[in-house]
């Protein structure tokens, strides 16, 4: 029997560097302050500066923030060699950074698809790829899933493909970079007020209906992100990777 771990040091982030995509607002902003809060620096990306900076005026900790679309598949290259910059390569990477076009299917354009699947599944695969040579033997990727991974919703075709296929990019980078003592895994966030769903949380019966599918009867909060990211970002969740962890109140368990 191995000896009892610290539990404070399990969640602990210092030393650590972060990476956060969409980092200006929604759960990347929440996410990149509670890693901060819990002692990694963080590097915050998103195409925002105002918002960005914003972001940081409430940070507390060691922060650098850089303006860049991860959607640009060609200067993914340049943006890898940014994020390392402020505080050395990133071990953390949180691919935060999403859209939802809410396009019926029949509606759907080409422009809408690319656009979605662009930055919801090929930048955190792409950014990726071009950070992974330099975790040195540790790393954690925390991808966003979402309801939609396993559910279908109206206008939410192109959203969803996208956040299906996070939930296998989730396990083939599992498989693929975990020899090298990197995990990857996926949060997958119930209802919670982001810019990404104004239009649900505008509707209050809307909104009820939603909380009522939970099994706990709620809606999601900005704090109930904060346990399951650090557990997923740090030394707790050392032996877990390629999974999905539903953050819902119980939604997709109905």
């Amino acid at each position: 029997m191995t000896e009892t771990q610290n539990t404070n040091a399990l969640f602990d982030c210092a030393n650590r560097t972060a990476l956060v995509t969409g980092a200006s607002s929604g759960l990347g902003k929440r996410a990149a302050l509670v890693l901060a809060a819990a002692g990694a620096s963080v590097v915050g990306v998103a195409r925002r500066a105002d918002a960005l900076a914003a972001w940081q005026e409430e940070c507390v900790g060691k922060t650098a923030s850089i303006v860049a679309d991860v959607s640009n598949r060609e200067a993914l290259p340049d943006l890898a060699a940014r994020v390392s910059e402020p505080f050395g390569p990133p071990q953390i990477l949180v691919h935060a950074a999403g859209i939802n076009t809410r396009e019926p299917a029949d509606a759907v354009t080409a422009e809408g698809w690319d656009k979605t699947l662009e930055l919801n599944l090929s930048a955190p695969f792409f950014l990726s790829q071009a950070l992974v040579p330099n975790m040195a033997g540790w790393g954690r990727i925390v991808l966003f899933a979402s309801l939609q991974s396993t559910r279908a919703f109206p206008g939410g075709i192109a959203y969803g493909a996208s956040k299906g296929g996070i939930t296998q990019l989730a396990r083939a980078m599992s498989e693929a970079w975990g020899p090298r003592g990197i995990t990857a895994n996926a949060i997958g966030p119930g209802f919670f007020p982001t810019e990404l769903t104004q239009s649900v949380f505008a509707d209050p019966d809307r909104a009820a209906r939603n909380a009522a599918q939970t099994c706990l009867g709620r809606n999601g909060a900005a704090d109930d992100i904060d346990g399951p990211l650090l557990f997923l970002c740090s030394e707790a969740s050392a032996y877990v990777t390629g999974q999905t962890l539903m953050v819902d109140g119980g939604y997709t368990a109905k």
